[in-house]
């Protein structure tokens, strides 16, 4: 039934937005995540997203030319350093959520936000893809007015595009990093996003 629900959502994005190569895409992607933790940039700025599961959006924010750093975990809850196991009941109140770290001098927090929405279905209200839950819901956390705006602003150029936006901003409170074997999972295992592709909107 998950699968049957995955596709059928699948469709009705698509109908909307359209798959594109990247060299069509004004993202620059870092394809060979070619990150360095070490060499910390001049002007780090983080950024929060959760847009279903964690590894897919992991996965495409390091690609991204800039972000020098993308970390899974939880954030928006109640419970302090919550397991995984704790927060897939859905009671602890946490998003899976990615922490993005990012050189502001080579890209900017408008660049995220794009990335963001064009790498899921941010229409879907009960999860993504075949993960239902509401850990899995679409959400921006902003730090302050200038992050909520620029989220406001892409959220109503969508719905003018004739999206039904289900992604809700939320004020951010706290993040805590997740077990070691969700970090880099598909660089660890040399796969790609089961529910996570990239489409161009903007």
């Amino acid at each position: 039934m998950k699968i049957l629900i995955y596709f059928i959502t699948l469709f009705i994005f698509s109908t909307f937005a359209f798959a594109c190569d990247n060299k069509n895409s004004d993202i620059n992607f870092n394809k060979e995540n070619n990150m360095n933790n070490d060499n910390m940039p001049n002007n780090p700025k983080y950024a929060y997203f959760s847009s279903g599961c964690f590894w897919g959006v992991e996965y495409w924010f390091e690609k991204a030319e800039g972000v020098f750093s993308a970390t899974s975990g939880y954030a928006g809850g109640h419970k302090a350093n919550p397991t995984y196991i704790e927060v897939c009941t859905g009671l602890t109140g946490h998003l899976e959520t990615v922490k993005v770290g990012y050189d502001a001098d080579k890209t900017t927090y408008e660049d995220l936000i794009k990335l963001f929405f064009e790498t899921h279905n941010f229409t879907q209200k009960n999860g993504q893809g075949p993960d239902i839950g509401s850990q899995y819901l679409s959400a921006i956390f902003y730090q302050n007015e200038e992050e909520k705006e620029i989220a406001e602003k892409y959220i109503n150029i969508l719905k003018e595009k004739g999206f039904d936006v289900a992604t809700t901003l939320r004020e951010f409170k706290n993040f805590y990093e997740a077990e070691d074997y969700h970090q880099d999972y598909y660089s660890k295992k040399g796969s790609t996003p089961y529910c996570h592709f990239y489409n161009k909107i903007f």
